[in-house]
């Protein structure tokens, strides 16, 4: 058996069960997934380009039933996403790990925060910074535009579009899927989340379905940044170089984007997508120091404050206000149903790439930064640029306000044009703006990718040239969308894919609260009192090891190489598994011993499985891990120096102790107290789903183990 793929410093902490190889041979299609929905991603957009009139006319019916029937539901629908994210984080469930309980995150803090914030917000933060404050101080939803009060409701707007609502989506579809993922080492799908739901049946057509309509939700999302992106950046070389506006300089950008998103994407995370992210970070602090020093640095910092109060003292009527009374609809549509359909469409994507980037990240420390890092980012950037373009317009100048509120990739560069420097700045905002939208476009292909395709481990990314077909088939939506109406029709037909997904990810909270629960009972049978000691033998801990005081102390004090493992292996580890195989089977269990091998260190490995009819397998698993011998090791240690450790992995992942150096009963002792604890967690999860009344509660219990072929 190969190791795992080594990925920073949480490779060591990985479990066993997930160390196949990710080679690119073990890579393969979903056939229902990847044909259907590159087939109607294609035909859409062949469609619109062949009849753009007809498609406008057709998502306009649609945008128009969705805007009567459901805007109460998209309103609902948000609240009870952030309601529940915030639930889960701060109960006793926010410790739980996604991951093993002692996997370490793959990603500094830095690198980290700068992909949660690149991954979730595209161009159309530039775009809407301007855009968005200003439309609404001259032409509010409700009251009297450009008073004080339009001024201060055109900021907070922004503000709540762009604010934790938006990310609890994301951060509800993060958890789920690094939940799922690694920690019960079910694929990086979608699907994984409705395993307590609906079981194997994941891997059939239910799970295509689910992962067709993420993909399809996923592309218009990126499409629609893509298609601001395009527009502003065509806008931007022609403020700076001349470039003409037209949609033949935007298909050059668009095969400019999708070619350097290529590029990226087949480079990976960490070579692509994450020295992309922090140079953006970089650049757009850069950008948004220099507007707040030559505008006015005590005016708008005073405007920060205010605008934090705002949004905080605002925020509870803002979130579940659908103007019922006087509803205005052409507002509603552009901004709040848009917004809340356009983070949907995006969970999935967004919610799988941080996933991807935050093993070993506990729930709590997951949600808190995905909802209060990238928030104060959007919320000091959106401040500066948007009271800076408010001040520009109270102070007479009402044709950049117009500019901005009709032609909003215009806006941008118009309030860059009232300072000193224009031509550094405006610069500074294409190269931005072209970063941002790279980190969109790449991000989307590699997560596509990965959806449309089954992976040997959740840390592998699918073959470079599906990443290469998906960059071009949103790039080619991209484009047709923009031939039927611009950046409206994007965003009607983001509404129309935000819908159906929606209710997907009330599914999805329903199985991840079903799993959390299971993880309660585990944590409870883990507190469960161990019968004593029989008489002779001392306590050692939880495990009730028997030692010998002598023992114990040389064992502490060694660290053995890999000659000694082999032997622990032959004489120790393989005897005591068998035994108590045996004797379980004496008693009706039907136990079995497995055999691999760890093809980087040579030394056996060893699990012991026992079934217990359709609820979760008992699994007790022995894994050589080579690791540098200790600074205060007794004996000679060199540079190179490593001894081996035998790791012990149950349902959770790695336990954190190193069973190297048991003697056998001392190894069967261990053994027989997890089973027994195992047993524990199973009664307690039986005597719940009985007091819940829940026939089917034991297929929704996650089989979190591979097949006996994978050790």
């Amino acid at each position: 058996m190969s190791t795992n793929e080594k990925h920073g410093k949480a490779a060591e902490q990985e479990p066993p069960d997930t160390a196949a190889a990710g080679s690119h041979k073990d890579i393969r299609l979903k056939p229902v997934v990847f044909i259907g929905s590159s087939v109607l991603i294609l035909a859409l957009s062949i469609w619109a380009i062949i009849t753009p009139t007809g498609a406008a006319d057709t998502i306009g019916i649609v945008v128009g039933w969705i805007s009567e029937g459901f805007g109460w539901y998209y309103f609902l629908a948000a609240t009870l996403y952030l309601v529940f994210v915030v639930y889960v984080a701060v109960s006793r469930y926010g410790r739980i790990k996604l991951g093993p309980q002692y996997s370490t995150p793959d990603y500094g803090l830095f690198a980290w925060a700068a992909m949660l914030f690149a991954a979730g917000i595209g161009i159309d933060l530039m775009f809407f910074s301007v855009a968005g404050p200003v439309s609404h101080y001259l032409a509010p939803p409700a009251g009297d535009p450009q008073t004080v009060e339009a001024a201060r409701q055109g900021v907070v707007w922004t503000l709540f579009h762009y604010g934790i609502t938006g990310w609890a989506m994301y951060a509800l579809m993060g958890m789920a899927l690094g939940y799922f993922s690694f920690r019960y080492r079910l694929p990086l799908a979608i699907r994984s989340a409705l395993y307590p739901i609906i079981g194997r049946r994941i891997h059939g057509r239910i799970g295509d379905t689910v992962d067709l309509a993420a993909i399809l939700g996923t592309i218009f999302g990126i499409s629609v940044s893509l298609g601001i992106g395009v527009v502003q950046l065509n806008y931007g070389l022609s403020f700076l170089f001349g470039v003409p506006e037209g949609l033949a300089a935007q298909i050059g950008l668009i095969a400019v984007a999708v070619l350097m998103a290529t590029v990226s994407a087949v480079a990976g995370v960490d070579r692509g997508i994450r020295r992309l992210s922090e140079l953006n970070v970089v650049l757009a602090i850069t950008l948004m120091l220099y507007v707040l020093v030559v505008e006015s640095p005590i005016r708008l910092l005073n405007a920060l404050i205010l605008n934090v109060g705002d949004y905080v003292s605002r925020f509870p009527a803002m979130t579940l206000n659908t103007f019922a009374y006087d509803p205005p609809t052409d507002w509603l549509n552009a901004w709040t149903l848009f917004f809340w359909a356009w983070w949907i469409a995006w969970a999935p994507f967004v919610g799988l790439f941080l996933a991807r980037i935050s093993r070993g990240r506990s729930i709590r420390q997951f949600v808190a930064a995905t909802l209060i890092i990238p928030f104060l980012f959007t919320l000091t950037f959106l401040s500066i640029f948007g009271n800076s373009a408010l001040n520009t317009v109270r102070r007479g100048n009402t044709e950049f306000g117009e500019v901005a509120m009709n032609t909003p990739e215009q806006g941008f560069y118009g309030l860059l044009a009232q300072y000193p420097g224009v031509t550094f700045s405006a610069g500074l905002a294409t190269f931005v703006g072209l970063l941002l939208y790279v980190t969109s476009a790449d991000s989307g292909a590699l997560v596509v990718g990965n959806l449309s395709s089954h992976l040997p481990t959740p840390v592998t990314d699918s073959a470079a040239w599906l990443r290469i077909f998906w960059a071009s088939a949103t790039g080619l939506l991209t484009l047709a969308m923009l031939i039927v109406g611009g950046v409206d029709a994007l965003t009607n037909a983001t509404i129309i894919m935000g819908l159906p997904f929606s209710f997907v990810m009330f599914l999805i909270i329903w199985g991840l609260y079903k799993a959390l629960r299971v993880e309660q009972f585990r944590e409870d049978a883990s507190r469960t009192p161990l019968p004593p000691p029989s008489p002779g033998q001392a306590a050692d801990g939880d495990r009730g090891v028997e030692r010998n005081w002598r023992q114990r102390l040389t064992r502490a004090m060694s660290f053995p190489g890999k000659r000694a493992a082999t032997r622990f292996v032959d004489e120790v580890g393989r005897p005591a598994f068998q035994e108590v195989a045996e004797e379980l089977r004496e008693q009706g269990a039907d136990a079995s011993v497995i055999e691999g091998r760890d093809e980087e260190v040579k030394i056996p490995c060893l699990e012991l499985r026992v079934p217990t009819g359709r609820e979760e397998s008992f699994i007790y698993r022995v894994w050589p891990i080579e690791t540098p011998t200790p600074a205060f090791a007794t004996r000679s240690v060199t540079e190179h120096d490593t001894y081996v450790r035998f790791e012990v992995y149950l349902a959770g992942g790695r336990q954190g102790y190193d069973v190297m150096g048991y003697s056998k009963e001392q190894l069967i002792s261990n053994i027989l107290d997890q089973y027994e604890r195992h047993l524990e967690f199973l009664r307690l999860h039986q005597e719940a789903a009985d007091r819940s009344a829940l026939p089917d509660h034991r297929t929704g219990t996650p089989e979190v183990y591979p097949a006996d072929g994978d050790l």
